[in-house]
Formats: structure tokens, sequence, C-alpha cells
């Protein structure tokens, strides 16, 4: 496989705030565990922060990538050659594109955490999606990534 002129790739962490989260859902499993004794308490603690973090990692854990010919967005693999224009949405208009102007049949990587977006038309003449919307930090970089890899796919 030949990789991309332009390669990019971005993994769509959880806020480090989500993070303090896990701790107080161990917290609130050790207050209702109180009861029971110390060892619950702490066992409580333990599992509740442990399993909390696991819920957020994995849910933080998705990557957008552009690899050879192909965008990779989270379970989806889609070849350069099926896209066609790239649209980089400010925060007000990806809440548009995720709300009100949303097509059903559209693939979303949606993380509401992250403002900016990237809308990708779908120009595959089988493919029922009509776009992607894709969650992301740097929107431009990624439009120019896929550009930039167009020409590889051809």
């Amino acid at each position: 496989m030949q990789l991309s002129a332009a390669p990019y790739e971005e993994r769509l962490t959880a806020p480090r705030s989500w993070w303090l989260l896990c701790f107080l859902v161990g917290l609130a499993i050790a207050l209702v565990l109180v009861p029971f004794g110390t060892l619950p308490i702490l066992g409580g603690l333990a599992c509740g922060t442990a399993a909390s973090a696991v819920v957020v990692s994995s849910y933080g854990s998705v990557r957008i990538r552009v690899v050879g010919d192909s965008l990779i967005a989270g379970e989806a693999k889609i070849p350069v050659s099926a896209l066609g224009e790239s649209e980089v949405l400010d925060a007000e208009e990806a809440r548009a594109w995720r709300t009100y102007k949303a097509d059903t049949r559209a693939f979303l990587l949606l993380r509401a955490y992250i403002p900016g977006a990237l809308r990708v038309e779908v120009t595959d003449p089988d493919d029922p999606t009509p776009y992607l919307y894709l969650s992301t930090r740097e929107p431009e970089r990624l439009a120019e990534a896929l550009r930039a890899a167009k020409p590889a796919a051809a």
C-alpha cells in the first residue's frame, strides 16, 4: 500500500474533565457501599472508577486517518476516489449539520465535545450515503490531506 503525500491521523480523545467524572462515579459507588464497611468502599471506589474509565477510554479511542488511497473514520473505510468536495465547518455550521440540516442516510462520526467538523460529499453512485460528517479538531488539515490523497488514488 502506498502512503499518501500528506498523511493524517487524529484520535478523538475525550476531554480531561471526563476523567474527573470517572473518579466521581467511583466515589458515588463507594458512598452507596458505606453501610457495608471499609473494604467494600475501597472496592467500589476502585471498580467504579476503573469501569467508567474503560467506558470513557473506548469512547475516546476512535480515530480518523488518511492512509494510502483510503479515508478511515472509526469503523468506516472509504476510498478517496469515492469522495467529492470537503467543506470545513465552524462551530455554528457544525451544530446545524448535526441537527436540522442532517440527513438520516449520512455517516456521522460525531463527538459533541469537538466544536469543528468536516463535511465530505460521497460521489459513489452505488453508495446511498450522501456525505460524511467528521468531528475533528483540525478540519483544514484533514481536508488538505484528502485533497493530497486524490491524485495518488487516481
